[in-house]
């Protein structure tokens, strides 16, 4: 059918459009602080914005292209890493915690669609673009480094919420205004499947 098929070829775009984003997300490079294994990158910006613009499904398949990438070896993440090597880091449960963050927001942010409150937005890139991965990326942080739980979540909350609160910041307003430019973003079908209240 014409339909599906154009609104199949439109998500695709999409998907490879955030994959690449996330990627370029990487360009400005990490930042290592105290000495921490897992280095401070813009990409999980790229997380948030996914989840929210395209909603659940396509933010997730959006990441997951990215990991597949990078697993294929290109040098994707932020420093030129790349190569299934990085999924045996301290940084696997971050990166596995990525395409599930994006799928969490995106379908917190579905609930309320076609209307995009910014306080909802807030929750929802908080719940999904931190609560999700930190959830999955710091006992498997503490596994691969052999620490404890809780000395990986002081760690990771004193040296990764801050940067974190202002990427939801950041992805809440710029979804914001997509949402309002360009309000077929999620499309029609899925904001009447998710629609409540």
């Amino acid at each position: 059918m014409p339909t599906s098929r154009r609104l199949a070829v439109r998500d695709l775009a999409l998907i490879a459009s955030f994959a690449a984003l996330v990627a370029v997300l990487g360009l400005p490079g990490s930042l290592s602080l105290f000495g921490n294994a897992v280095p401070i990158t813009l990409q999980s910006l790229g997380v948030m914005l996914a989840g929210s613009i395209l909603g659940w499904r396509r933010g997730f398949l959006a990441l997951l292209v990215f990991l597949v990438l990078v697993a294929a070896g290109l040098p994707l993440l932020a420093g030129g890493r790349g190569g299934l090597g990085v999924f045996a880091g301290p940084s696997v449960g971050y990166l596995v915690g990525w395409p599930l963050g994006a799928a969490v927001t995106g379908w917190l942010v579905e609930r309320r669609l076609p209307a995009y409150p910014v306080w909802w937005g807030v929750i929802a890139n908080a719940v999904g673009g931190i609560g999700v991965v930190y959830l999955i990326g710091i006992p498997a942080q503490a596994a691969v480094l052999g620490t404890s739980s809780v000395v990986a979540t002081a760690i990771a909350s004193g040296i990764y919420l801050p940067g974190d609160s202002v990427k939801v910041i950041v992805a809440t307003v710029v979804a914001a205004g997509v949402h309002k430019g360009y309000p077929t973003a999620v499309a029609p079908a899925e904001r009447a499947r998710t629609r409540v209240g």
